[in-house]
């Protein structure tokens, strides 16, 4: 089978693998005293399942995708594939034995080998004519088989990261992990690119785990999310789980921009300068910090609960990011609301605050 075959019969299914169940199980890992970068990690990804490690830079995210792949030992606890202990206390496989494949952030293609020798690679288990026959059916996949006989360099960066797809698909793996895939990118094709890849990981059916720092891709890609931060697991779920009810302050500014404001409950509400917020839950005396979501504001010239003046506003094509001076605020609050709801000469405006957009949270807790 050659390239040409693969390009008149179309795009060829991905082959389809045995998903597997990758567990980690208290998983901790330190450069040394006082340089922790994992502490107590318990966490799965389920068959099948795209699960995204979202967090800031340095929170984890790479060290712990290191760790299922084998090219970093944990200091403490366990790997499990399928309930099979692959790193542990007295196991350690190597990379090549674990039927994980990776995908690398900088895509790692060998400039001096055709795209058809970057993607059968790492297939040393088979003959050289079945490596061909599975890299070009890779290739296929990703709808790049008219490529094979070129160089890396010859590709755009979207093409250069569906090659490094293939090639880590190619070996049919049971988990595939992918470090900030999608960070190189132009900004006009991550979008067309992210959707690609989901595509190919759902027609393979692998179990992928995918790192980023960008809450909105997690959210297009992820059947489930785990926010890290500063090593320790904050929240995992489904996007509508941390983004509805978010654990903490933390998890609710990953997810949204928002305004804060502090307050003390009275009565079972708290007052802010956007109105009395009910704070059923907590107790009499709590202080709370109020999270509004810019989003979360509804703006008329004429009705609303709320008075505030226009300081800036900048036209960003469907939304308007409003800066507003409201009676009360220590500092100007931030909207960002639906073109054309305001009036180009507008200045002094209402706003109403939708509930489902205000959040609560303890304040003393979320500063210790």
């Amino acid at each position: 089978m050659n390239a040409q075959d693969l390009h008149q019969h179309g795009r060829v299914p991905a082959g389809v693998t045995f998903a597997a169940r990758l567990a980690f199980e208290n998983i901790s890992h330190s450069f040394g005293p006082g340089a922790e970068t994992l502490r107590g990690v318990t966490l799965s990804a389920e068959p099948g399942e795209v699960l995204c490690l979202l967090g800031p830079s340095g929170s984890g995210k790479t060290t712990l995708l290191r760790i299922a792949a084998g090219i970093e030992s944990q200091t403490s606890g366990r790997v499990l594939l399928n309930d099979r202990e692959i790193a542990g206390p007295s196991v350690f496989l190597p990379p090549e034995r674990r039927s994980i494949g990776l995908v690398f952030q900088d895509f790692a293609l060998f400039p001096h080998m055709t795209i058809l020798d970057n993607v059968r690679f790492g297939l040393t288990a088979l003959s050289g004519d079945e490596a061909r026959k599975e890299a070009l059916i890779a290739l296929s996949r990703v709808g790049l088989e008219h490529y094979a006989g070129s160089y890396p360099h010859v590709l755009s960066g979207g093409e250069q990261q569906r090659v490094a797809l293939a090639r880590a698909l190619a070996p049919r793996p049971a988990v595939l992990l992918m470090d900030e895939p999608f960070s190189g990118l132009d900004s006009r094709l991550k979008d067309s690119v992210r959707a690609e890849t989901l595509a190919i990981l759902r027609e393979s059916r692998a179990t992928a785990i995918v790192v980023t720092h960008d809450a909105e891709e997690a959210m297009r890609m992820a059947d489930r999310i785990a926010l890290l931060r500063d090593g320790r697991l904050v929240q995992a779920g489904r996007a509508e789980d941390l983004y509805l009810n978010p654990a903490s302050l933390f998890v609710a500014g990953f997810f949204s921009e928002l305004n804060l404001f502090e307050g003390r409950v009275k009565g079972g509400a708290v007052e802010t300068s956007l109105g009395r917020v009910d704070a059923a839950g907590f107790s009499e005396g709590d202080d709370l910090t109020v999270a509004v979501r810019m989003t979360g504001f509804d703006v008329s010239e004429t009705t609303g609960d709320t008075q505030a003046r226009i300081l800036s506003r900048r036209y960003l094509g469907v939304v308007e990011l409003l800066e507003l001076a409201v009676p009360g605020a220590e500092t100007p609050v931030r909207a960002r609301v639906r073109c054309g709801a305001l009036s180009a000469r507008a200045k002094d405006i209402w706003l109403s605050t939708r509930k489902s957009d205000v959040l609560l949270f303890e304040t003393q807790r979320e500063n210790a």
